[in-house]
């Protein structure tokens, strides 16, 4: 049981790391090589009655922005608004940062590296990019961004689970623990109790038996008596 807890422990764990991992921005250092406009087909359904419904594909242009790293393996990233939805990133910028990435376009003979703030996983398997938030130029390649956003979040969510851990504990010892020990109390009484009525009642049996038994013993030596052996 203890070893199932800490399965189900480790793989919550696992799924929020993963979560946060994903969502929570990251910075990468390249250099950009080009900018494209994509036309993807979205395929979505509109049901007219239930149980019935047309498929119906539709398109949409797509950003997205060309990079490499410093040895040159490539790096793409889209370029798509976020509006209000999940991740609330709240962009409403993707033209001003297609914007950015076209002006600071480069060539290896005179390099422009760049910072390029994102959220996602690229996945060529299943054409998944990350999605770029911001472009900002530095100064080289070997410029090492400090992930400030990452760091508050961090503490503060950690800060925030050792609250709620504290109350819970808290609570548990004010509400819960008297109440498991009251339970293990009566729990404990009751045997006890059932216990001490379980050898009275062997005990009465065993008097009955008792004296049923010196009873049948005293016709069994009337027997004796009246057909002596010969």
């Amino acid at each position: 049981m203890r070893l199932v807890k800490y399965g189900l422990l480790a793989l919550l764990v696992l799924l929020v790391t993963l979560f946060l991992n994903f969502y929570l921005p990251s910075k990468d250092v390249v250099r950009i090589v080009g900018t494209d406009v994509k036309r993807m087909d979205v395929v979505s359904r509109d049901f007219v009655e239930e149980g019935d419904g047309n498929t119906q594909r539709n398109t949409r242009d797509v950003r997205f922005v060309n990079a490499v790293w410093e040895n040159g393996k490539p790096r793409v990233y889209r370029n798509e608004e976020t509006d209000w939805g999940f991740p609330w990133y709240f962009k409403f910028d993707s033209g001003n940062v297609q914007a950015k990435a076209q002006n600071l376009t480069s060539t290896a003979e005179n390099p422009k590296w760049v910072v390029v703030t994102h959220y996602g996983w690229r996945i060529q398997i299943f054409s998944m990019f990350p999605n770029a938030v911001d472009i900002e130029q530095v100064d080289g390649p070997g410029y090492t961004p400090i992930p400030w956003f990452n760091i508050v979040f961090l503490i503060s969510l950690g800060a925030l689970i050792w609250i709620v851990l504290a109350f819970l504990m808290r609570l548990r010892e004010r509400h819960v623990d008297p109440l498991v020990d009251q339970f293990e109390e009566d729990t404990a009484a009751y045997r006890e109790a059932a216990e001490s009525g379980a050898e009275e009642i062997k005990q009465q049996a065993s008097g009955l038996y008792g004296r049923w038994q010196r009873w049948l013993d005293t016709w069994r030596s009337k027997d004796k008596k009246r057909y002596p052996r010969r």
